[in-house]
């Protein structure tokens, strides 16, 4: 049987490989032409030991006490040449992809929708020429048609189509705005390189907060394309902010979604004063209806800077401690991601 392992390596690149029927992650890496760390590969040195992130996987007992503690097993540490995975796995390297003589993806494409949503958001589509994988709440860079120059964005769809749909901020002036707002033709080629980014889904263990700031909506809507999915009976809620009741988009997909995934709901929230919206200000202002204890939660939180360092700041004053917090601020062209665990 095979299985998929995402491997997270330190500089952010992710490669997905497969293994096959008893194999290892080593030895499939290699197959994959990705020269993970090692040194001995019998289990004696403890060169290849990264940290298992998710999934389920056997170790063997044919490893050496000096290669991997049992205290370091019972923290997750594994040893690349003795782990079988025995699930999809979502792996932790201790080395640049760089290092391990690999690192992003390059994928060719072409525009196949362009859509103007709102004064602020553009969506894009892309034929991909194969289907790229990537970890639910990942980024790409994009290639703009016509320059050298890229921009990231994360995916709004679902991993392994090979059709990637990307929410776009539109900057007046902007490169990539430009070119999707007077340039773009169906049928441009445009690259797609990545996946890039520590802001992903985790397994699903606990209720799950969503915290979307404007465009910051595309990696939590490919977030909910995983989970429709899934079989998880956690709750799911969604505050979901804009400046402008015109800048919300995408409320068909939310619809569909709560209908799609049990325990799963949403809402609104508008910056500017709207006597039809129901929930005016910001997501912080709204704290209190979210249907479970945030204590209890995993947190995922997407948006311009200010409101990522509003929600940093709400929690830290009001004494919350998610499970864990997981937040990507998104700059006009790059991405910052971080996360608290």
């Amino acid at each position: 049987m095979t299985f998929s392992v995402a491997l997270n390596f330190e500089d952010g690149v992710t490669r997905v490989i497969t293994t096959n029927d008893g194999e290892t992650v080593l030895d499939a890496a290699y197959r994959h032409q990705i020269n993970l760390p090692m040194d001995c590969s019998d289990g004696v040195c403890g060169t290849c030991k990264g940290t298992c992130l998710q999934g389920k996987y056997d170790l063997g007992d044919e490893y050496m006490d000096d290669a991997l503690t049992d205290e370091e097993a019972e923290d997750g540490r594994v040893l690349t040449c003795q782990m079988v995975p025995e699930s999809d796995i979502i792996l932790a390297i201790p080395a640049t992809s760089s290092m391990c003589k690999t690192g992003t993806i390059s994928v060719s494409g072409s525009i196949e929708k362009v859509e103007t949503l709102s004064e602020t958001s553009i969506e894009l589509v892309i034929q991909l020429s194969v289907p790229m994988i990537f970890l639910p709440g990942q980024y790409v860079n994009l290639e703009v048609p016509g320059t050298t120059e890229t921009r990231a964005y994360s995916f709004s769809s679902i991993s392994g189509s090979d059709s990637a749909t990307f929410l776009i901020r539109n900057v007046p002036g902007g490169l990539m705005s430009t070119y999707l707002s007077e340039n773009a033709t169906i049928g441009d080629s445009i690259s797609v390189n990545g996946p890039i980014g520590s802001f992903y889904l985790r397994e699903v263990l606990r209720p799950i907060l969503m915290l979307a700031g404007g465009t910051g909506l595309a990696p939590l809507l490919s977030m909910l394309e995983s989970l429709k999915k899934s079989s998880s009976k956690q709750c799911i809620y969604m505050l979901y902010g804009v400046t402008n009741k015109n800048d919300l988009v995408k409320l068909n997909v939310l619809k569909k979604f709560k209908d799609d995934i049990e325990n799963f709901t949403f809402d609104t929230v508008v910056v500017t004063s709207d006597d039809d919206e129901q929930r005016q200000g910001f997501v912080t202002n709204h704290m209190d209806a979210v249907p479970f204890e945030v204590s209890s939660a995993d947190v995922y939180s997407c948006g311009p800077p200010p409101m990522v360092d509003a929600v940093l700041g709400f929690f830290k004053s009001s004494g919350i401690e998610p499970q864990s917090f997981h937040y990507e601020k998104f700059n006009a062209s790059t991405p910052t991601n971080e996360q608290k665990a």
